[in-house]
């Protein structure tokens, strides 16, 4: 967003674009509560929020509330104050600001006014529900919210399709049933994890193919909280079949150091395959082989 304003001075404050917890109030770095504490103001999403999670710290910094509906306005004022020396830092409601929430213009602003943008690193909802999700995650992709439109929502589902690796989903309870029956539909019944109310009093992990997903969802009168779902990649859940695990065991034994465990490390990465699966297959071919057979000790 052009502002017509003047580049840094030596004098310029910093902006610190802080991730803050996405439900229990114990999940922030000490750092980001050492910033919070010295910044000369706080710009936040809904500052009742923000003020909990400060309150909960011991913390007391002023708040300027800066929103979808209110930061054409409020944008170039925070950037004068940080071009005239004044530090603030960025907070939204939960999680990571500008990762599927308000900060895009603020920061933008700040870049294009050559003032220092500090990340704090923490809670994402996106990187919790993939660490927990039980699903190959070396690579992924995040979709974040789909647009509520069935013609714009039908085209990001094709486009996402054939993407490797997991893929990442932002959805409000009210329409996350829904989003289960489209990528049904779109994708077939891929393995997948909903997780909803995470680091919550009532978190859980609803694990399965999308279609025992959908009817979970379905037995239930109302789904609450904020839900990540995480889909797995294309392929995984039939790789086996198209694998020749034993010719795969075996080639790995000839070019290694023949140990079951790095040869099922390696043949698992190479395949997409559960680590788990791969060893046990190890184990009962070096035992049906032998070890001078096999290759493996």
């Amino acid at each position: 967003m052009p502002l017509n304003l003047p580049t840094a001075d030596p004098v310029a404050g910093i902006l610190y674009v802080a991730a803050t917890p996405i439900g229990n109030l114990e999940d922030v770095t000490l750092r980001t509560l050492r910033i919070l504490s010295e910044v000369d103001f706080i710009v936040c999403e809904d500052t009742r929020h923000t003020k909990r999670l400060l309150t909960r710290h011991g913390i007391s910094r002023p708040l300027v509330s800066c929103h979808d509906f209110n930061e054409q306005k409020q944008v170039p004022a925070i950037v004068r104050r940080l071009l005239a020396g004044a530090s603030a830092a960025l907070a939204t409601d939960a999680g990571t600001p500008m990762v599927s929430d308000p900060g895009y213009l603020l920061v933008s602003a700040a870049v294009e006014a050559d003032i220092r943008v500090v990340p704090l690193p923490g809670p994402s909802a996106a990187i919790a529900a993939l660490s927990a999700s039980g699903l190959p995650a070396d690579r992924f992709t995040f979709a974040g919210f789909l647009p509520k439109k069935a013609g714009a929502r039908k085209k990001i589902l094709e486009d996402l399709a054939g993407q490797a690796g997991a893929v990442v989903f932002y959805e409000s309870p009210r329409r996350v049933a829904r989003l289960v029956d489209d990528l049904l539909e779109a994708w077939g019944d891929r393995r997948a994890v909903l997780a909803r109310e995470m680091t919550k009093i009532h978190e859980e992990m609803i694990r399965g193919p999308l279609s025992e997903i959908a009817d979970r969802l379905s037995e239930r009168e109302e789904v609450r909280g904020e839900c990540t779902l995480v889909v797995s990649g294309p392929g995984r859940e039939d790789v086996a079949g198209e694998v020749d695990l034993d010719a795969e065991l075996r080639a790995e034994w000839s070019r290694s150091d023949g140990s079951v465990s790095s040869a099922a490390a390696a043949v698992a990465e190479r395949t997409g395959l559960p680590r788990r699966e791969v060893y046990q297959r190890a184990l009962a071919l070096r035992k049906e082989r032998g070890p001078e057979r096999g290759g493996c000790g």
